[in-house]
């Protein structure tokens, strides 16, 4: 039998393992045997997995490289460069000297840093004339009726919120909170607890800070970032508030006079179910009816305001990913896709044209405005999340069989669906894909429930690292798929939901197979 390093996953550090066998998303022992047939897109295949070995985050494979038969070696289509693209998120996420926003010009990503000739600035070619007042959060995808009501106006005003001119100002006040942790609290319980939080601190006109965060408590998470929302995210305010608000915390005068509260300041019922923010009216009254509740679409139900907003909340929390959080989801995408992008790369011959380019050539397209596109995946891609093991105790468990039957539903209609990305935590699901050979199955390589232990149990038995991990790239990922399938009674579901819905999918819909709950 071969043995073989591969990159886990979810920690993103490199395993010595035997082959698994059936499932898609790690290399088995058939996947070994053809690539043993196929040499060129093994050879290409096996380039970028020892590239990712050395760094998650892409940095080496993006230059020119050598394969073993002196071929260049064709930059990976499914994979992110994290660095360049960290550094560019990072000029997005600060505000310019004097201006009240950060760059945000009307030109897209890496075009903002496209060198005009002096021709072009005499002629008044300016790519900056339309900018901050008039322009949008660039983390906004898709057009306004492709998102939640009112999403890129929301998502400036909070920014401008969370980021005042000069935190020093008297009149600046602060939130700080650790990140929920009672016992029991899954991830989407911490989410959506921090939603109510942010909602909080801007109907009291207070800047939120967030301190610990359990689940980046390992060493994943390197230097300042660790035990941080930072180590996977861009940081909810600017350093310069962080600094102030930790400052504060020290003056018993400033908690004394409300200038600084914290979590414990508020009742569990204030959190969870508080007043939602009405700056902006109440635009969840016309959200366009995209759900369906058993063969029904919702139009009014009575949580669409708290729907409305936590798809808002998160959105902005998750506004931007780190490097770490890019690199766990280059791993993720190479272990489901990265032999179909080999192929792909493969069979276009697109070696013949690299070799004639000089090593360090790059166009100004390639620079500027392709480098723009998002990493390759296989699409149209179903995005289904099964919930099943102690949810029972909250909400009616639905069998797989169920979640397919809408899957199949969704086929009828567009035929050319056949990849499914499965998030689950029960190996029952996993063992039931093998009854459905017309799907190509997309899943994570982590050990599974077996039998109906609770999620916190199950959750300790994986560690810190990997039960933050795994979930959190099969959370963004579903966020990414062209369609989903889940359970409203779901507060993961619920979230998943919400982040689409302020990511251009509004009009893919969403089939629930909940028949009793819509919230």
């Amino acid at each position: 039998m071969n043995f073989f390093y591969f990159l886990d996953a979810f920690t993103g550090r490199e395993c010595d393992s035997k082959p698994q066998a059936v499932e898609k998303m790690v290399i088995t022992e058939n996947f070994l045997e053809i690539q043993t047939v196929n040499d060129p897109v093994n050879s290409i295949h096996s380039a970028w997995t020892a590239m990712l070995n050395k760094s998650n985050t892409g940095e080496g494979l993006f230059t020119q490289n050598i394969l073993t038969d002196n071929s260049q070696l064709h930059k990976p289509p499914h994979l992110e460069n994290c660095k360049i693209m960290n550094e560019a998120n990072q000029i997005l996420d600060k505000r310019i000297e004097n201006e009240k926003l950060p760059p945000w010009t009307m030109w897209k990503g890496f075009l903002n840093n496209y060198p005009l000739s002096t021709k072009d600035k005499q002629q008044g070619y300016n790519s900056h004339q339309v900018t901050s007042k008039d322009a949008y959060p660039p983390w906004i995808k898709g057009s306004d009726e492709e998102n939640y009501p009112l999403t890129r106006e929301v998502q400036r005003d909070i920014w401008v919120h969370q980021h005042p001119m000069n935190c020093r100002d008297p009149s600046v006040r602060f939130l700080v909170t650790d990140w929920e942790r009672i016992p029991g609290f899954g991830m989407g319980a911490q989410f959506a607890g921090m939603c109510g939080l942010l909602a909080i601190a801007i109907n009291e006109k207070r800047v939120l800070v967030t301190n610990y965060y359990n689940r980046a408590d390992h060493d994943g998470c390197k230097g300042a970032s660790r035990s941080s929302w930072s180590c996977y995210f861009f940081p909810e305010t600017s350093q310069e508030c962080r600094d102030r608000a930790f400052e504060l915390m020290n003056d018993k005068q400033a908690r004394e006079n409300g200038i600084i509260t914290t979590k414990e300041n508020y009742t569990t019922k204030h959190i969870w179910t508080g007043s939602i923010p009405r700056l902006w009216g109440s635009p969840w009254s016309y959200m366009q009816p995209t759900t369906e509740v058993n063969g029904t679409l919702i139009g009014y139900h009575r949580k669409m305001d708290r729907r409305w907003w936590r798809a808002q909340a998160l959105r902005y929390l998750m506004r931007f990913q780190t490097e770490y959080t890019c690199g766990l989801l280059n791993v993720a995408r190479h272990s489901a896709f990265g032999w179909e992008a080999a192929e792909l790369v493969h069979s276009t011959r697109i070696s013949e044209y690299i070799e004639e380019k000089t090593q360090d050539s790059k166009s100004d397209i390639e620079e500027y405005v392709w480098s723009n596109h998002e990493p390759w995946i296989p699409r149209p891609l179903l995005s289904v999340h099964v919930r099943m093991g102690d949810k029972a105790c909250e909400m009616k468990v639905v069998q797989f069989k169920e979640y397919m039957r809408l899957a199949n539903r969704i086929r009828h209609r567009f035929p050319h669906l056949k990849h499914i990305w499965l998030s689950t935590e029960m190996q029952e699901v996993i063992d039931k894909t093998k009854l459905y050979a017309n799907w190509k199955f997309h899943y994570s390589n982590v050990r599974r429930q077996v039998g109906n232990i609770t999620m916190a149990v199950y959750e300790a038995s994986l560690g810190r690292e990997t039960s933050t991990n795994y979930p959190l790239v099969n959370f963004l990922m579903a966020t990414e798929a062209d369609f989903f399938i889940g359970a409203l009674g779901s507060t993961w579901c619920f979230l998943i939901d919400g982040m689409r819905n302020t990511g251009g999918k509004v009009m893919a819909g969403y089939l629930s197979v909940n028949k009793d709950r819509f919230w």
